[in-house]
């Protein structure tokens, strides 16, 4: 079962910077993933600064193996108070999630989170744990059972509140009609990606807002359990010619499974050569060129509309990445008019690697 995770966020309205903090990391070789959420008290950089302090210090404590419930009660009572407003720096939301199903949650202050489950809505048994030094602050610790299709949303105060004091919304949005939007769209779309669903959630929400102005940070969290979405990717020819005749990759390909391959017209490429199509096999692009541009996309994220960008969404699309490298260099690359920073092939494919782990939490294999 993977865990499919990902986070959607909005600032404040006329902020630049966001009041909320996701982290998040996984660890393929224990099935594992660990994640928080972190609401800082108010808006903009000092916000930012709370929230993003909570969710890093967190995440470590989880990664060093400390146990999520304990690792919580030490953030709870370590959060100072604001003077002024008399309530916590930040809340927060956390989950440490295994691939077999076990879960443990803990969260304080943030809106309870929602578990979905064959449309229905299930409410989970927890305990409370009372701070110490704090009289009104405490946390809730669930420890469940996730089955495959499940579906997990955490979010921000700013969705559940979106819209307060409206003639429509009173109470604003409140948990209630949140979990209305997303059984609606799951119910339209069974199968959507939590990338998706979260970025659909959030700009409901912003949607909901008087004149689509957001009173504070909007973050939501989904997690999706589902069987992995796996792809091979396999790029250039192997390093000792006696075991191959010198063809691109996909001729290579193209020659032994009997597979034509056809240039397909230019898809507003720019400086990348366009896309081509053989049967069987969803994507072939030329080769280090548009590699070199997709990591870059994948860093910055941020795109344009060519070969890169195709292939930039089919690895977001999927879970499980293998990639087979074949190390001989393409002659055609040794023209010094070519730009300087096309790299050996093996490096970029390990830095793509590096970025597709630790940004989009990918399981990949070189």
């Amino acid at each position: 079962m993977f865990i499919d995770i990902a986070c959607s966020q909005k600032k404040k309205y006329n902020q630049n910077a966001y009041g909320d903090y996701f982290a998040s990391n996984r660890f393929p070789n224990m099935n594992r993933v660990v994640a928080v959420l972190s609401d800082g008290l108010g808006s903009g950089i000092k916000a930012n600064i709370l929230a993003c302090m909570t969710s890093t210090m967190l995440l470590k404590f989880m990664e060093n193996h400390s146990d999520i419930e304990k690792s919580c009660e030490i953030i709870m009572n370590s959060l100072p108070v604001c003077k002024v407003r008399g309530i916590s720096y930040s809340t927060f939301s956390a989950i440490d999630c295994f691939e077999n199903g076990k879960a443990k949650i803990v969260e304080e202050g943030n809106p309870d989170f929602i578990w979905i489950r064959n449309g229905e809505v299930l409410k989970p048994e927890y305990q409370t744990i009372q701070s110490k030094d704090f009289k009104n602050r405490k946390m809730k610790v669930y420890n469940i059972q996730l089955e495959k299709y499940d579906r997990i949303i955490f979010c921000s105060d700013g969705a559940t509140q979106v819209a307060m004091g409206s003639k429509r919304y009173p109470l604003g949005l409140e948990r209630s009609g949140l979990i209305k939007i997303i059984l609606d769209k799951l119910d339209q779309n069974p199968e959507i990606s939590s990338k998706d669903l979260s970025e659909y959630l959030v700009k409901q929400v912003e949607l909901i807002a008087p004149n689509k102005e957001l009173k504070d940070d909007t973050s939501v969290v989904s997690i999706y359990c589902r069987d992995p979405r796996e792809s091979l990717i396999f790029t250039g020819p192997p390093y000792h010619q006696e075991k191959d005749s010198y063809y691109t990759t996909a001729n290579i390909i193209s020659r032994e499974l009997n597979i034509p391959v056809i240039a397909k017209l230019s898809m507003n490429a720019g400086k990348l050569p366009g896309l081509s199509e053989m049967q069987g096999v969803d994507l072939v692009t030329e080769g280090i060129l548009t590699l070199t541009k997709t990591l870059e996309y994948l860093e910055s994220g941020k795109s344009e509309n060519n070969a890169a960008k195709t292939l930039m969404d089919f690895l977001l699309d999927s879970d499980v990445i293998y990639f087979l490298v074949g190390a001989q260099m393409n002659k055609a690359h040794y023209d010094p008019n070519l730009p300087i920073e096309i790299e050996i092939r093996k490096n970029i494919i390990k830095q793509m690697a590096s970025v597709l782990e630790e940004k989009y939490l990918k399981k990949v294999f070189v």
